[in-house]
């Protein structure tokens, strides 16, 4: 039902089909069909979040999918990496530490569907614990070094989150 439901190209039917969908029966295919016909931020965020972020491939995704070229397939890693900070409980630290070199490296890319989900992932990991909170702050400094509108914007937003007091607060050991 759900590839029916992506194949008949309607917006509303693509995201309930990635709430129908298996994560365990979705393959790397399918992923990588669905990510090229992302269209809209809102389809990139519920596909990632509903289905993606629980398949096997999620990790991998990620990595991958943020060196692309396409707006929509570099959100989707961002959108992922978002998503697994906030549902993968599993994860160490250090898996999610291994993102920080690709949120710094396309931080400097500013289109604005891009740049809120460098932002989004970045704040999302920063949440998990104090430890991660500690170097999601790092590397937004890193980030706000390298001077561009984009960096700076995706820096100056994280650092405010990352270091309020009330988000502080509520962050596991």
């Amino acid at each position: 039902m759900a590839l029916r439901l992506w194949a008949s190209g309607l917006h509303e039917a693509r995201i309930l089909a990635s709430m129908v969908d298996d994560p365990a029966a979705v393959t790397d295919e399918q992923m990588e069909t669905w990510a090229g016909d992302f269209d809209s931020g809102d389809l990139v965020d519920q596909c990632c979040t509903n289905l993606f972020a629980s398949t096997a491939f999620a990790w991998a995704k990620a990595e991958g999918w943020s060196g692309r070229d396409e707006a929509f397939v570099k959100r989707a890693a961002f959108s992922l990496m978002a998503s697994l900070a906030g549902h993968d409980k599993k994860a160490s630290d250090e898996a999610f530490a291994s993102f920080f070199p690709l949120i710094e490296r396309e931080a400097r890319d500013g289109r604005n569907f891009v740049k809120k989900a460098v932002n989004w992932a970045l704040r999302q990991i920063g949440k998990r614990n104090r430890t991660l909170n500690e170097m999601a702050v790092m590397c937004a400094v890193r980030i706000q070094a390298q001077g561009t509108s984009s960096a700076r914007w995706i820096a100056a937003d994280a650092l405010r989150e990352l270091t309020n007091g009330a988000t502080r607060s509520r962050l596991p050991q």
